[in-house]
C-alpha cells in the first residue's frame, strides 16, 4: 500500500491528539496557560533550528514576498479562520480560550515542515519503504499529545492535511523527485521555519500575524530552485 506511511502518520497525530484532549480536561486554566507558554518556547526553538538549514538568503526573501502576495490575494488566513469557526461552533465548548483554526494551523505547519515529511514521502512513493514516515509518526504522535492538551481539537484536524500533503508527494514521487533536491528541501525547511517562529510569537501573544497568508511561501523554493 503506497500510502501506508502517510496514513500511519496521520492516524498517529489523531490518536495522540485524542489523548491530549483527554489530558486537557483534567488541567486547570493556570496550568494550561503555563503549558501553552512552554510549548510556545519549544515551537520557537524548532523554528530557529530550522532556519539554519537555509543556504540562500535570496531564495528565502523572494519566497516570503511571493508567497505572501499569493496568500493575501486568496485571503487564506481569513478562510481558514472561517472554517475553524464553523467547526468550533459544532464541536467545541464555549470559553476554551484557543480557536480550532489556531490548533489546526500550528499543527499543520509543525507536522508538514521539515525534511522527514518530504524525504519520507518520496521514499514511500519511489521504493515502498515507509520507515522514515513510521519514525515520524512516532515523533508526531507524542508531539500531538502535548500540543492538543493546549491547542485543542484543531491539532487532530491537522492530521488530515498531513495525509493530503505527504500522500500527494508519495503519489507524485516520480515526478517530484528530480525537483525536490536536497538544496530545495533545505530552503523549504528554512522558509517554513520562519513561519513556525511567527506561530510561536503568536502563541506568546507577542504578535498577531496572519500565518496562513504566508504559508504559500513554503512551496516557492520549488519554483525558484529551477532558476537559481
Amino acid at each position: 500500500m503506497v500510502l501506508l506511511g502517510s496514513l500511519v502518520n496521520s492516524v498517529a497525530i489523531v490518536v495522540g491528539g485524542g489523548v491530549g484532549l483527554a489530558f486537557k480536561k483534567g488541567v486547570s486554566e493556570r496550568v494550561g496557560t503555563a503549558i501553552m507558554n512552554a510549548l510556545a518556547l519549544c515551537v520557537l526553538y524548532i523554528g530557529i533550528s530550522g532556519t539554519l538549514k537555509g543556504e540562500n538568503i535570496l531564495i528565502t526573501i523572494l519566497s516570503m514576498v511571493f508567497g505572501t502576495l499569493i496568500g493575501e490575494g486568496f485571503e487564506l488566513d481569513k478562510k481558514i479562520n472561517q472554517l475553524g469557526d464553523t467547526i468550533e461552533s459544532k464541536v467545541s465548548s464555549p470559553g476554551e480560550g484557543v480557536s480550532v483554526s489556531e490548533g489546526f494551523v500550528t499543527g499543520s505547519l509543525l507536522f508538514c515542515v521539515g525534511a522527514m515529511a518530504i524525504v519520507g514521502s518520496l521514499q514511500s512513493g519511489l521504493t515502498g519503504n515507509h520507515d522514515t514516515l513510521f519514525a515520524k509518526a512516532l515523533i508526531d504522535g507524542i508531539a500531538a499529545i502535548i500540543m492538543a492538551s493546549s491547542l485543542g481539537i484543531g491539532v487532530l484536524l491537522s492530521g488530515v492535511l498531513v495525509f493530503i500533503y505527504e500522500g500527494g508527494i508519495t503519489l507524485f514521487a516520480n515526478f517530484l523527485a528530480p525537483v525536490l533536491t536536497t538544496s530545495v528541501i533545505n530552503e523549504m525547511t528554512c522558509v517554513g521555519s520562519l513561519l513556525i517562529i511567527g506561530l510561536s510569537l503568536n502563541m506568546l501573544k507577542v504578535t498577531d500575524l496572519k500565518i496562513m497568508n504566508y504559508a504559500p511561501a513554503v512551496f516557492i523554493p520549488i519554483i525558484l530552485g529551477l532558476f537559481m
